[in-house]
């Protein structure tokens, strides 16, 4: 199974999606802190990220970025609760692969993420 990335500002959030993705046969790991998540990349092989597009420090879209330059061949979903199509036109020009709007069931994030790691 593939090796996945939470980062959400809201730990909880983070924490739960790492519930619902280690039941699929994921291993996750759950961030709040930007810098953490990117260093995390830098060191380690991510096949999945799924980012929140309202964090901390800076925008989910600049987490992407920054993301996609470390790691290039991982994977990314973006989540968001404030959905605009600016946010999603940019994070679809810097590489993500999903657009998703909280709150987000069960079901559709399962379903993305099958997706998404079966692109090739």
């Amino acid at each position: 199974m593939a090796n996945i990335m939470v980062l959400d500002d809201v730990l909880d959030a983070g924490i739960l999606l790492k519930r619902i993705l280690e039941r699929m046969g994921h291993e996750v790991s759950a961030f709040s802190e930007e810098e953490e998540a990117l260093d995390y990349v830098q060191r380690t092989e991510v096949h999945l990220a799924i980012l929140d597009i309202k964090l901390k420090k800076m925008t989910g879209v600049e987490v992407l970025e920054e993301l996609k330059k470390r790691s290039p061949a991982t994977r990314v979903i973006m989540l968001t609760g404030y959905p605009t199509l600016e946010t999603a036109r940019e994070s679809v020009r810097h590489g993500a692969d999903e657009y998703c709007v909280k709150p987000i069931g069960k079901e559709e994030i399962e379903t993305k993420v099958a997706e998404v790691l079966a692109k090739d």
